[in-house]
């Protein structure tokens, strides 16, 4: 599988702020349709999309990498 991992934070509302909760979430492909390449290419508006849909959330970073499944498992 080809995933495009993204590590965000959630936002707080409160003044006094407690350390960020940050978490990954991992959007999956079937890498017979998605190349290392191509999600590099359009990863950047893939994350913006998600962003959209995860309003409290802010991304600290995202990247593409190859995921074996069988390894999530064990």
């Amino acid at each position: 599988m080809i995933e495009l991992l993204i590590s965000a934070c959630a936002l707080s509302t409160h003044i006094a702020q407690p350390p960020p909760q940050c978490r990954d979430f991992s959007l999956l492909y079937d890498p017979r349709e998605v190349s290392i390449v191509t999600c590099m290419i359009h990863g950047q508006p893939q994350v913006a999309m998600w962003k959209e849909t995860h309003p409290t959330w802010r991304v600290k970073r995202w990247q593409c990498r190859t995921r074996d499944l069988r390894e999530s498992r064990a």
